[in-house]
Parts: C-alpha cells; structure tokens; sequence
C-alpha cells in the first residue's frame, strides 16, 4: 500500500528518503534495466536534486540565416515554440529537453528565472546550459552536459513539447516522474511509479539498517545473508 496520497506528498518523501541508486536496484528487478539517461548529463552544482514530473521538450537543429528558407512557418519564429514551453511549465515539472545535436546550450538563466516564477522542479537537457553564475545563484535544479555559453538562437528552435522523446534510448513520456541526483537521472515511468517507489522506499529503510548492522561489526556476508541487501 502507497504511503502518499498526491504528488506533493510523494515528492516529499522521495526528497527525504530516497536516491538515485536505489530507484534503480528497484527498476532493475522489475526487468526496466535502461531507465537512466546518459551519464553525461550532470547536476550543476553536486548538491542539487531534482524531483518533478517531465515537461517533454523537443528540439531541432536549424541553419539560421538571413534569407528565410523553407516551408514550415514555425522555423522563421525566434526560438520556435521555446517560449510557448517554457510559459507552458506547471508546479512541480521538469523542463526536459532533448532532439538537437550538443552543439549549443539549451538552458540558462533567464529561463531559469521564469521556471521559478512557474514553480518548476529544475531542468534536464540533453545537451549544454549557459549563464552558470546566474543559475547557481538562484539554486535552480539544472542537469545538463555542463557550462558551454554558446547559444541555440542561431541554431536550434523547439518544434514540438508534451511529446515523447527519447534520449540515448531512454523514453521519456510527458508525465514521466524525473529523479536526479550526483548519480544520474532516472526516468520512472508513470505507469510503473507505485510499485517502484513503495518498494525503493522498503528498500532504502532496509538499506540504513545494514548499514549499521556492519558498522557495528557484521560481516558483509552475514549482512547479505540475513537482509539481502548489499
């Protein structure tokens, strides 16, 4: 039986009591062995922890220029429909962005300032971020490759959001609760979040009771042995 009875209550829990490492062990087990997106995205700050629901954002490459080209009027916008997602971003959601080459950032400052006045979770872009001062200052969860100034306006717009995307053979559904730490990003498909957390929350509180087990003495062997759980 679940311990929460909304969002807000299940976000709280897994803040105080749950990590990266152990949702995983539990997703594994149920025979979801790829659910961690590439380790290159990282949290800005080790510090920072992310927890929300996905907020799906896909972008494309573009070649900017002078002379406006092609057939689809949404590439002659400024950014494409970038604003429109980012305006779009409800309590408790993470801007999650992926389709473009990592050639660019797809995350700084600003829009960092605006997820706050939406009450976003944080960000996860598969690709750079920028203005990095500016976002530690605000302590706004951001995973992304790294700090790499150089900007999508010439070179990417979003074409679509609340789509699914996959990234690095990871499929990330709009909706999809996001988990984010020092160790990774792990994408817990709705679907599944019930069981996946009941039994991650079991298994971290038994995780805490090994550990002192063997920093009172026990031997790793007996603790696995009496606990299963190593």
């Amino acid at each position: 039986m679940k311990e929460w009875k909304d969002d807000k209550a299940l976000i709280t829990l897994i803040k105080a009591e749950l990590y990266t490492a152990v949702i995983g062990d539990i997703m594994d087990k149920m025979g979801y062995t790829h659910q961690f997106l590439s380790p290159r995205i990282r949290p800005l700050r080790d510090d920072m922890l992310v927890v929300g629901r996905a907020m799906t954002v896909l972008e494309a490459d573009v070649c900017e220029n002078t002379v406006p080209r092609g057939n689809n009027p949404l590439l002659q916008r400024p950014f494409g429909l970038m604003l429109e997602a980012l305006d779009d971003l409800k309590e408790d959601e993470v801007y999650i962005c992926s389709g473009s080459s990592p050639r660019y950032a797809l995350w700084g400052e600003l829009m960092s300032t605006r997820a706050i006045q939406c009450k976003a979770a944080g960000a996860v872009v598969n690709g750079y971020s920028r203005d990095t001062k500016g976002i530690l200052a605000l302590n706004f969860p951001c995973f992304s490759y790294g700090p790499y100034a150089q900007d999508q306006a010439p070179r990417g717009k979003v074409i679509d959001y609340r789509v699914p995307l996959e990234l690095d053979g990871v499929l990330v559904n709009d909706g999809d609760m996001l988990v984010g730490d020092i160790d990774g990003v792990c994408v817990i498909p709705r679907q599944l979040e019930d069981e996946v957390f009941t039994r991650a929350l079991e298994k971290a509180r038994g995780e805490r009771v090994v550990l002192q087990k063997i920093q009172q003495g026990m031997r790793a062997r007996d603790a696995f042995d009496k606990f299963g759980i190593m």
